[in-house]
């Protein structure tokens, strides 16, 4: 794991630019947060083809939705709570209903938003995003998945959630051979013990307590979920029966989200005992991001003693 620490949604804003070089019906949309979610990026090197919508993004849903019937390939970008649960209607009816080609880049997602606080802690757009046929959701770990995420979603025929964060995240993919593909989760760490599936920022977080537990003599595979719909079943059975145990962690709604997924995946084919780390049937609150992951069991320690808990 790299020193390196940098927030997916820079990583979003930079993977924009690079690939609006590549193809020219990349346009991006905006709801007056540009400066936020980074997609100001963009706009600074491509002005004419980046466009404000203003505070109104349910509109901003429809616009996109328009332009993918015109050939271009859109990333319509707000704060999570805002493209997932705001607009829900207009991202269900008009693009995922038609199936229409457009990309959904919704970062300050989960409790780190931090200081914003629970109205802006968005810990259930996963769970709202699972509910609509044909829609595919990523959640990258670090910026290079984030960049790699980003190329694949524009290359994917069909609308994409992607899911970014405001908190700098260590950078755990810079590897030679590490390679991004829609559906496949990564093997990080291998383990006899119990396997831990995690998403997002809590990849990093969970590389970090698997050392603490090995250090115990518990030995946990480490499974990187970036793609969760559709989700790599395969790989999260094989770990279910050749561990016998998976607990699953992310900074997300235990209800809905990725333990929800393994959980329906598991339950009919390998059914084993499932602990899920998460937000529980909670709002969140106010608060320093570091501080908010910590309270809430969701840092390397949190996890860690949660494990050993067991």
């Amino acid at each position: 794991m790299s020193d390196v620490k940098i927030a997916t949604r820079v990583s979003y804003g930079n993977a924009l630019k690079e690939i609006a070089a590549e193809y020219d019906n990349l346009v991006v949309l905006d709801a007056d947060l540009a400066a936020a979610t980074q997609t100001g990026i963009f706009k600074k090197e491509y002005p004419e083809r980046h466009i404000d919508c203003g505070i109104a993004e349910c509109n901003m849903m429809g616009i996109a939705a328009g332009l993918s019937t015109c050939g271009f390939v859109p990333f319509a970008s707000s704060f999570a709570m805002f493209a997932a649960g705001r607009a829900f209607e207009q991202v269900r009816n008009s693009i995922g209903y038609p199936h229409l080609n457009v990309k959904i880049g919704a970062t300050h997602a989960g409790i780190s938003v931090g200081e914003d606080g629970a109205s802006h802690q968005c810990n259930e757009d996963i769970a709202l995003m699972r509910t609509i046929p044909g829609m595919v959701i990523i959640n990258p770990s670090d910026d290079v998945e984030a960049k790699a995420a980003v190329r694949a979603a524009y290359l994917h025929e069909g609308p994409v959630y992607l899911r970014f964060g405001r908190l700098a995240a260590p950078v755990i993919n810079d590897n030679a051979d590490y390679k991004f593909e829609l559906g496949k989760g990564v093997t990080l760490r291998d383990g006899k013990d119990l396997t831990i599936v995690a998403t997002g920022l809590m990849v990093g977080e969970s590389l970090a307590a698997a050392e603490k537990l090995a250090a115990d003599g518990i030995n946990a595979r480490v499974i990187n979920i970036h793609t969760i719909k559709p989700l790599d079943e395969e790989l999260i059975i094989k770990a279910a029966e050749e561990t016998g145990r998976i607990v699953t962690v992310e900074e997300h709604s235990i209800i809905g989200g990725l333990g929800s997924a393994v959980c329906e995946t598991l339950a009919g084919v390998s059914p084993v005992k499932v602990d899920r780390i998460g937000i529980r049937d909670t709002f969140g609150e106010s608060g320093p991001a570091v501080q908010l992951l910590e309270k809430y069991g969701l840092n390397a320690d949190g996890i860690y003693n949660y494990i050993k808990g067991l």
